[in-house]
């Protein structure tokens, strides 16, 4: 059961990202950057959206534990 827990919370985890970075993306591109500007945006949302997953599950985990 803990196994599955951990892939379904990855793959939400995976998935929000992916969707803020290709919402970034688009509102870039709508604002009139270039397309390298709006994938470097976009990849630098989905950074952040890791990062504060990670940084939340680390956190969480020394409480709970």
């Amino acid at each position: 059961m803990t196994i599955a827990l951990v892939l379904h919370t990855t793959a939400l985890v995976i998935v929000v990202a992916l969707l803020a970075a290709a919402g970034t993306g688009k509102l870039a591109r709508m604002d009139g950057a270039t397309y390298p500007t709006a994938l470097t945006r976009a990849v630098a949302a989905f950074a952040a959206v890791i990062t504060l997953a990670a940084t939340t599950t680390a956190a969480l985990a020394t409480l709970l534990t």
